[in-house]
């Protein structure tokens, strides 16, 4: 599939960008609310895949289950039936609603945007379907987390530069980000 080259790109040049980050995983405990929550969505998430992506995904650590968790927790856009491609096809928009606003110097226009992109969708099913199944390991998935930091992240530092009206700041933001997307 057409859509996974692009994915495996972003994720390789995320674990460069930042290997650093796999230590934190886990930083926040969880509410027990917060735990129910998590499970049942990753259950929902589980409900989707192949006998073989569910086997995979059982067999990943416990401090990569708990990021995915964490990431479906912070995620509260999910959609039933929007793809991968889908939802970085409305990343990209996004970025470029950003990099419009940005050369018009339009710091609320590219704040909203990249606050857009920081709490972007969840493709239906999470991210495991759309990646090849030699990805979904415990090596394979350990750029998550870098990935994660780099875009949202990004995303959300470009925001608040933005809002401060201090577009150069904004604008270096904004070229790292897009070297992620």
């Amino acid at each position: 599939m057409k859509t996974r080259r692009p994915l495996a790109r972003a994720l390789a040049a995320a674990a460069l960008a930042s290997a650093a980050a796999a230590p934190a995983l886990a930083q926040q405990p969880f509410t027990p609310e917060q735990v129910k929550l998590g499970q049942e969505l990753m259950q929902k998430q589980m409900a989707t895949m192949t006998p073989e992506l569910v086997e995979r995904a059982r067999a990943l650590s416990p401090e990569i289950k708990q990021f995915l968790m964490k990431v479906a927790l912070r995620h509260e856009r999910r959609s039933d039936t929007l793809t991968l491609r889908q939802v970085m096809h409305d990343i990209l928009a996004d970025y470029q609603a950003v990099g419009a606003a940005i050369a018009v110097d339009n710091g609320a226009a590219a704040a909203d945007a990249a606050r857009r992109i920081a709490g972007h969708r969840l493709p239906r099913g999470g991210m495991l379907p759309y990646l090849p199944l030699d990805k979904v390991s415990d090596d394979g998935l350990s750029v998550l987390p870098a990935m994660e930091a780099a875009v949202e992240g990004g995303a959300r530092q470009l925001a608040d530069a933005a809002e401060r009206g201090d577009m150069v700041a904004a604008a270096q933001h904004y070229e790292i980000g897009r070297a992620h997307v």
